[in-house]
């Protein structure tokens, strides 16, 4: 898994590579405007990922060096955060569908007609 990992990484280092390339000197066309195209739609997953992995982000000594991490590497950084603790168990007999929407004490409130 980590070497896959790393490969992407690569991969996506070139990717980002050939894009600054573009930008300077834009290749022959229909190329440039495929690249231009491609960048804005690899950009856009990558923000939704920043969105799906908020938690894990968050948790990291340094959330800002991560978020760009993220952004240049994509999926390939962010399934190597740490990730989140996981929420505690409810005590045997308890569940939080029994309190609804609106906790246990709106239950108990008395209606106004």
């Amino acid at each position: 898994m980590n070497r896959l990992l790393v490969a992407g990484k690569l991969l996506a280092a070139v990717f980002w590579g050939v894009i600054l390339v573009n930008l300077v000197e834009p290749l022959a066309q229909p190329f440039a405007a495929l690249l231009n195209l491609a960048c804005g739609i690899v950009l856009l997953i990558h923000c939704v990922e920043l969105w799906l992995f908020a938690d894990r982000i968050g948790d990291c000594r340094q959330p800002g060096l991560a978020r760009a991490q993220v952004l240049l590497f994509g999926v390939f950084y962010a399934l190597t955060l740490p990730r989140a603790p996981a929420a505690q168990a409810l005590p045997e007999g308890e569940s939080l569908a029994a309190e609804g929407a609106y906790g246990a004490q709106a239950q108990s409130a008395p209606l106004i007609d």
